[in-house]
């Protein structure tokens, strides 16, 4: 990790489809997990890096601006919310990362 980036925690969330929802409901997740974010962003807990990304088979979340202990706490956080598929993990990684899942990993759920 670069001494001179920001720490960052990169919350991977799968894409799995949830069999007793209809299929537009699948992903209501991701907006629900946004808004846990956004608030906490709001209180200024911590900051997004960015609204998320869709990636091969997961939702990557990338949070920052607070200590790993904290950005790892959101993220089992992240991971109790309702609806949040199983299978979460995270990621420690820091904002000169070249690609995401670079950094060490933290199963969550």
């Amino acid at each position: 990790m670069d001494t001179t980036a920001d720490l960052l925690v990169e919350v991977h969330v799968p894409l799995a489809p949830t069999p007793d929802l209809e299929p537009e409901d699948q992903f209501d997740w991701i907006e629900t997990v946004l808004d846990f974010l956004e608030e906490l962003e709001e209180s200024g807990d911590l900051s997004l890096y960015d609204d998320g990304e869709s990636l091969d088979d997961v939702y990557v979340f990338s949070i920052h601006h607070a200590s790993e202990e904290q950005l790892l706490a959101v993220a089992r956080r992240v991971a109790d919310l309702p609806g949040v598929p199983t299978g979460v993990f995270a990621v420690v990684t820091d904002t000169e990362a070249e690609e995401y899942g670079q950094g060490e990993r933290h199963d969550i759920s």
